[in-house]
């Protein structure tokens, strides 16, 4: 009796910390599709009505799909830098056994420990100045190609790896770029969904280094877009509360549908049917 009670309030607490977290959500959805203003506990209840009306007026006034295309470009090159810098700084950290290896991974720990605020304004000079890449996708790609966070995941999975099977690999022939692609790789996929999850969310509401690199609103991903939007014009809108929180709806949804489809490889593997015997 008393395990039956214990097991009940445990789901109590579950659910009602389930439903707090949730409710942001359910409010952002309810206003962004709801005619009448949400501004008061009764507007909680989609009673008005639903509409496009608040997603129609944000693309009156800013290109949706091509802020859309703009946030992809700048998210996918980010992602294809972070894992593939990421997979191969991380395999050499953990198997690969150079000079100064020690003091690259205590350099990389103090890199993770400096906020990219403070990179900023170098950073914008180097570009736009050193290298000329202002108003262009590799301008805004570029900073965030390389991701220490990345780096470290891929070497703690990868330093989990049994040992025994890289010394096998090499007695049979196989280069390093082969045992990381071929036997290495395929094992840390926990750690590669992370650091994909990780990563999109990042460059996906970034809109504070895009805004300073590109001031061409063609190129501006969707979170500079909105932001300009939200700041400037919401307010002069019939729904202002509905603009503002369609404009978090259109943000929010790739990431929830990512998270989604891809929550399920959030499991561990068992890395150790990786070695015969």
């Amino acid at each position: 009796m008393g395990h039956r009670r214990s097991t009940w309030v445990r789901y109590l607490l579950l659910t009602t910390a389930a439903l707090v977290f949730a409710f942001p959500f359910y409010f952002m959805v309810v206003g962004a599709f709801q005619q009448a203003p949400t501004n008061s506990p009764e507007s909680l209840v989609p009673t008005s009505g639903w509409t496009l009306g608040n997603f129609a007026a944000i693309d009156a006034r800013i290109d949706l799909v091509r802020s859309l295309v703009n946030s992809l470009i700048f998210t996918v090159g980010v992602l294809l830098g972070t894992v593939v810098f990421g997979l191969l700084a991380g395999y050499a950290m953990a198997r690969l056994d150079f000079r100064g290896r020690g003091a690259t991974w205590v350099l990389m720990l103090l890199v993770q420990m400096v906020p990219f605020q403070l990179l900023m304004i170098p950073l914008y000079v180097q570009i736009t100045r050193g290298f000329g890449l202002g108003d262009t996708y590799l301008g805004m790609i570029a900073p965030f190609a390389i991701n220490t966070t990345a780096v470290f995941i891929f070497t703690q999975f990868f330093r989990a790896l049994p040992q025994e099977m890289f010394e096998a690999a090499r007695v049979d022939g196989a280069g390093e770029l082969r045992i990381l692609t071929s036997i290495a790789a395929p094992l840390v996929r926990p750690a590669l969904v992370t650091v994909v999850l990780v990563t999109f969310i990042g460059p996906w509401n970034e809109f504070l280094w895009p805004f300073l690199i590109t001031k061409d609103a063609s190129l501006q991903p969707m979170a500079v877009s909105l932001a300009n939007y939200i700041s400037n014009v919401a307010q002069s809108t019939a729904n202002p509360n509905g603009a503002i929180l369609a404009g978090a709806t259109a943000l929010a949804f790739p990431v929830v549908i990512l998270f989604v489809l891809f929550q399920r490889y959030f499991t561990a593997s068992d890395l150790g049917t990786a070695v015969k015997g």
